[in-house]
């Protein structure tokens, strides 16, 4: 048999419907297995209902999150997590990706935090405190209301931007949502409770995180960032 006769079932099988149809398979399990979509409005502005995520699963398997990363997180039994969807095939197609792990539920949030480390809210001005320095948060447009004297963490009632001293246990992580007003995030359980301790916060656990949030892939004129 010549060359030519080896390579012709070769040639067949990469022309083929099912040649195709794997490539296809294959490509989709790909895109499925590193885009992400943030949660609802709770990254916003930084991140918008729809975006559609890279997500960078690589990013901690030799490093650890750190202060400032946008991360995205399995929550564990502490974090809500949506009604099942009333859709049979949605419904479906989720429990296929929380089985084989390629599109499990996650969360997206900001690492404020991490283990050891103190979190507080406010001084005088408002700003969540880090081991005793005020964070510099450009991110945060949207916050919750305080008023220095008349809605603080002093007053009655108290501003809901206010938490107690809450310090990061091993292997844990304090996150936020950028959009302070709208995010059920670490703090959510503690905000505004003049009463709460040290055992309101709930944390993202290091074996929970799924990867680093990466550029936005969809919308088109989304392209780019986080």
């Amino acid at each position: 048999m010549t060359t030519t006769e080896h390579q012709r079932p070769r040639r067949r099988f990469f022309r083929s419907v099912w040649f195709h149809a794997a490539l296809a398979l294959t490509l989709a399990l790909i895109v499925i297995a590193f885009v992400g979509q943030p949660s609802s409005s709770s990254m916003a502005p930084t991140l918008q209902p729809g975006d559609r995520l890279i997500v960078n699963r690589l990013a901690y398997l030799a490093a650890d999150p750190a202060p400032g990363d946008i991360v995205v997180f399995r929550p564990g039994d502490d974090w809500e997590r949506p009604a099942a969807s009333g859709n049979a095939l949605a419904a479906g197609l989720n429990a296929i990706g929380e089985t084989t792990g390629l599109r499990p539920y996650v969360l997206v949030k900001r690492v404020i935090a991490g283990p050891g480390q103190t979190v507080e809210c406010c001084d005088a001005d408002g700003s969540v405190l880090v081991d005793g320095v005020p964070l510099d948060e450009p991110y945060v447009v949207q916050d919750l209301p305080f008023v220095a004297g008349d809605l603080d963490c002093t007053s009655t009632p108290t501003s809901a931007r206010c938490f107690p001293a809450l310090t990061v246990p091993d292997d844990s992580y304090l996150v936020l949502g950028d959009n302070r007003t709208n995010s059920a995030d670490s703090v959510y359980p503690c905000r505004g409770d003049p009463d709460a301790d040290d055992g309101c916060a709930r944390w993202m656990m290091r074996d929970e995180v799924f990867g680093k949030a990466g550029p936005i892939l969809w919308p088109i004129n989304r392209w780019g960032g986080p």
